[in-house]
């Protein structure tokens, strides 16, 4: 069976709303929307830029790289649960600024109304940005969804984490440090939009790295959530582990004061204005002076596994230990929504985590996007919010370069 046959585009799926975004000599979009009316929780997805399937990549990455490439630089993408990725041509900045304005502004109207909100009614927009195409991203797309001035904004830079560290925000309140606005607090039953929006098709392109050039991908999600309503908070961790060796070194395209990491955090709080809040995680940079530097297949998995099973273990032993405290010690984790970063670092994730008498499901659903950093729990998560029930109890699993982890066990619904 052929690639094409047995995997579809994500531009192909039934529901797919789609359109030209007339930049650049035209760049293809797709948006879908799902809504869970049991749960009181919707969003939007998608990517934008062309589809490249594995057979079609290696002559992209020779086009970009202006170089042909051998037989040992092209992976095994299909193993790794990888079938297309959407990139844009070659443009100006400013064409770069104006498409990711239409991109973010047309997920956030789409989110809104599955969700059935008007934009005057939403009082904060948190989204995690790898590489953010402005300063002031958030801030402008909230601006021309119609969202109030005085709503929250607060961009999250954390690598692949950055969507789930601005969940985790908005639930988390212990989070907060002395003398900072608490996010959670100042968020709780309001209206909040949440997400992941990736233009890596832009922040790799011009990069020499062939393995990032073949793994990353546009990716965009967007969820409406109501915190402590929609979704309330079990118990939840985040960590920090700096990457020494910069096994994924990642360039900083975004503003941060503090040239090492200090003795308590490597992330920046920065209060930009009163209503826009920057969360700035340390990076281990690329000497090159590129946006990403990996240090291979292998890297990765030494990298993202074992903490990251040590940080859902620490998570997962504290929930058991709620639900008994609450008699409710039959509850368990339901799912996973886990960053799929890609799945030989998944599955291995699972098996640790087995071999320590923790199982879940971790749905594979992202084989048409690659990784889309801080979009992936997001859109993972709208993909299962059918299968996801009122009072049932998920795991999210974020995790990213630097490194980052945020990890949250929460009860779903308004029950």
């Amino acid at each position: 069976m052929s690639e094409e046959k047995k995997a579809l585009s994500f531009y192909d799926r039934p529901g797919v709303e789609k359109e030209i975004i007339p930049i650049g000599g035209g760049v293809p979009i797709g948006i879908e929307s799902i809504f869970s009316a049991e749960l009181g929780i919707g969003g939007a997805y998608g990517s934008w830029g062309k589809s490249y399937n594995n057979s079609s990549m290696p002559s992209f990455l020779e086009d970009r790289l202006g170089v042909p490439l051998g037989p040992d630089d092209v992976l095994n993408l299909s193993e790794l649960g990888f079938d297309y990725r959407q990139h844009i041509q070659d443009m100006e900045p400013e064409e770069h600024l104006k498409l990711e304005l239409e991109v973010g502004v047309r997920l956030l109207n789409k989110a809104l109304k599955v969700c059935g909100w008007n934009a005057s009614e939403v009082e904060g927009v948190l989204i995690g940005m790898s590489g953010p195409v402005s300063d002031d991203y958030v801030v402008q797309i909230s601006r021309l969804a119609g969202i109030p001035e005085h709503a929250l904004k607060v961009s999250v830079h954390k690598a692949c984490d950055g969507s789930m560290a601005a969940l985790h925000l908005t639930l988390n309140p212990s989070l907060s440090k002395p003398g900072q606005l608490n996010i959670a607090e100042h968020l709780k039953g309001k209206k909040v939009l949440v997400g992941g929006i990736e233009g890596l098709s832009r922040f790799t392109s011009g990069v020499s790295d062939k393995n990032a050039l073949q793994l990353f991908g546009n990716g965009m999600g967007v969820i409406g959530v109501v915190p402590g309503e929609t979704i309330k908070l079990l118990v939840g961790k985040s960590f920090e582990n700096y990457d020494e060796d910069g096994l994924l070194a990642v360039r900083m395209h975004y503003p941060y004061s503090k040239p090492d990491a200090s003795e308590h955090s490597m992330v920046d709080v920065i209060r930009e204005n009163d209503d826009h809040i920057r969360i700035a995680g340390l990076m281990h940079e690329p000497e090159n002076g590129e946006s990403i530097e990996m240090a291979g297949l292998m890297g990765m998995v030494k990298l993202f596994v074992r903490t990251g099973v040590q940080v859902v273990t620490d998570v997962y032993t504290e929930y058991q230990a709620l639900m008994e405290k609450l008699g409710k010690s039959g509850q368990a984790i339901k799912i996973g929504i886990v960053h799929h970063a890609n799945f030989k670092i998944n599955t291995l994730k699972a098996k640790h985590l087995s071999k320590v008498g923790i199982e879940f499901p971790m749905p594979w659903l992202l084989n048409d996007f690659g990784n889309v950093s801080a979009a992936s729990n997001i859109i993972a998560f709208l993909r299962q919010l059918p299968n996801i029930h009122l009072g049932g109890h998920i795991m999210f699993d974020g995790f990213g370069a630097g490194t980052y982890y945020d990890v949250m066990a929460v009860s779903m619904g308004r029950n």
